[in-house]
Parts: structure tokens; sequence; C-alpha cells
């Protein structure tokens, strides 16, 4: 959820990079009276994110502009079409075009991104989630684009949930401890709405993180066959993910397996930035 708290903190950061003594040129070269009306403008076919990022980052800069939004995050896209309007004082909407362009641009395409996921497998149950391969300080702004393009959000810090993986796992072998005693024992400690998540590589992992509690098993690069045996030895028991090796080309055969959760680190650490501009006008 994007809080104010969260948007004046980022976009404010964001805003200071840009400007951190002002916008020299515009200063310089325009008149303090000239006003300017700024078209959001789409070059490509997307899904649009961010209305909210958009609009503080030019309240931010100046409260006096105004800002409407035409679409709403989710919405669809077409080149050509004008997503959003901002009017008033140009220096102002000059200053703080890129930062407002910068977010537009990588959440709209981390959302058209989740839908092409969302859409392979729109014939199946497997839901599309991210992970914590996000940009460090925009984790919420890229969940939240995620969700703008139907997909569902992971667990957004390593602080809500249990989530043991490989390296975990090495460390526990290591020590000695076996993996169903130690997750019985954690799961007696954690408060009972802690989600408890395994990641196994290899299915004669499985009985032993179904006989520990485990409410999500992982399974990590498995191939197909392996997706369906493990879908089968899992039942009803617990909740079953799919990760490790997942694009668009694959996703398709991987839900069909018959997995709950297919989680996809290229939503966030891969998704390209569309082409969208800010065409000014001036009034």
């Amino acid at each position: 959820m994007l809080t104010t708290a969260t948007l004046t903190r980022v976009i404010g950061a964001a805003l200071e990079e840009d400007a951190p003594w002002g916008d020299l040129t515009s200063t310089a070269l325009l008149p303090a009276d000239a006003t300017a009306t700024a078209d959001l403008a789409a070059r490509e076919h997307g899904v649009f994110s961010g209305g909210d990022v958009f609009a503080t980052a030019f309240s931010l800069t100046d409260p006096s502009l105004t800002v409407d939004l035409h679409v709403g995050d989710g919405d669809e896209f077409a080149p050509g079409d004008v997503l959003a309007s901002v009017n008033g004082a140009a220096r102002s909407i000059l200053t703080a075009e890129r930062v407002a362009l910068n977010f537009s641009q990588r959440m709209s395409g981390i959302a058209t991104l989740t839908a092409q996921y969302v859409r392979a497998v729109e014939h199946t149950k497997a839901r599309i989630a991210d992970t914590r391969k996000t940009t460090p300080g925009l984790r919420a702004f890229e969940r939240h684009a995620v969700v703008s393009g139907g997909g569902s959000n992971h667990r957004f810090s390593l602080s809500d949930a249990v989530m043991a993986k490989d390296n975990h796992l090495a460390v526990l072998q290591r020590s000695g401890t076996d993996l169903a005693t130690a997750l019985r024992a954690a799961l007696s400690r954690l408060p009972h709405t802690t989600h408890v998540i395994v990641e196994v590589d290899r299915l004669d992992q499985i009985e032993a993180v179904l006989d520990g509690g485990a409410h999500t098993v992982l399974l990590d690069n498995f191939s197909l066959d392996d997706l369906r045996a493990g879908v089968a030895m899992i039942g009803d028991r617990a909740t079953v993910e799919a990760s490790g090796g997942v694009n668009l080309d694959t996703v398709r055969g991987i839900a069909e397996t018959g997995v709950d959760v297919i989680s996809v680190g290229a939503l966030t650490h891969s998704a390209r930035a569309l082409d969208l501009g800010l065409d000014v006008r001036i009034n």
C-alpha cells in the first residue's frame, strides 16, 4: 500500500537528488509567471501504474500545480493516449518532469510485464507473485505496480514471514539439526499468525518439510515432471509455490502442473521502462 508517508519520503528524496539547489535551467531561462499544460502521453501499448506517484511528484514540487489523471492504475492504454495532465507554473512542471516520468515509466513497465504473465496462466489456478528482487528503496512502488498488472505480492520483507531457503537449510544441516524438528520448534515459538515457507530443490526433501508443519512448500527449479510429482505429494497439506526458470516462455507449462503460486523475480528486476512522454503546451 502506498501511504502518504511513503510517497512523500521516496519522491521527496528523488526530487532532492534531481534538483538539490533548484532547477538552474528553468529558473534562468523561463519567466516566473509563465504557465503551461503538460500531457503524460503514451508512445506504446501498456498497463498504467503510479497515478498517485505521478501526481505527488508535482504537488511536492509546487502545491499550486493541478494534476488530472485520465486513467487509473491497472488500466490499459495505447499509443497516443493521454494518461494525465498537469497545469500551472511552467518552471515547476519542468522541474518535476523527469522524476514524475521516471516513476511512471518504471511502474507502468512492471505492470505491463506482470499483465503478460497473468494472461499466460489465466486458464489455471496459479497466481503470479513478485519477490524481494526489487530496486532498493522502491519496493513499495514496484510491488504496487505488480498489483496494478494483476499480480500478487509475496512477503514484503524479512520481517513478514519465515522463508527458509537453500542457504538456511545448509546451515541447519551443518549444525546437525533435523529439518522437521527445527520447523516444529520454530512454529512453537512464533506467533500463530506467522506464515512459514520452506524452499526445496529435490522431491525427497518434501516430506520432512510437511512433517515440520510448513504452510507453503516452494519447489525451486523443478522440472515439469517433478513439479507434477511434487503437487501430488503435497496435495492439500500445504500451498505449493514454484520458482526458478520462470519466464514468459515457461510460465504456462509451470502453471499447468497444478501449483498454487508462481513467484517471478523478473517482474521487478527485469521489467523494461515504458516509453511515456510529457508533452508541454504553452498556455
